[in-house]
């Protein structure tokens, strides 16, 4: 009975690495279809999916995938994630900045689409004490 389930283990543990090599898969075609490179991530991989999805559509949207509108691109993806996942998202897009911020444990990525650069976190919001 133990040899069995070793075995069963062994398999398992096979098909669960099989599965993963297949996402990470999926996710390379998915940047290299967009033109997505990710520079930093805490973020999971949904929520990346999300921010790519949003700003191709938005790209898409504008009619012009050349000339991308920084302000424009920031705001749709802020709107968008403040939405869906609660306050308060920041976003910053454009071809050179610097940055340094603080954000929430899950809440920051780092990316480029088309040689413009995405930087989207999320930071903790507390009521004013009065």
């Amino acid at each position: 009975m133990e040899e069995a389930e070793k075995e069963l283990e062994r398999r398992s543990k096979f098909l669960s690495n099989l599965i993963q090599k297949k996402k990470a898969t999926d996710q390379q075609n998915l940047h290299q279809q967009l033109n997505i490179k990710v520079k930093a991530s805490d973020m999971s991989i949904v929520l990346q999916n999300k921010a790519f999805e949003c700003a191709k559509h938005h790209i898409a949207s504008t009619g012009n995938g050349i000339k991308i509108d920084s302000k424009r691109l920031a705001l749709a993806l802020k709107k968008e994630f403040d939405t869906s996942y609660g306050p308060a998202w920041h976003c910053i897009v454009g071809t050179n900045f610097g940055s340094y911020v603080t954000h929430s444990v899950g809440g920051f990525l780092y990316f480029s689409i088309n040689k413009v650069y995405v930087l989207l976190f999320k930071t903790s919001v507390e009521p004013m004490a009065h």
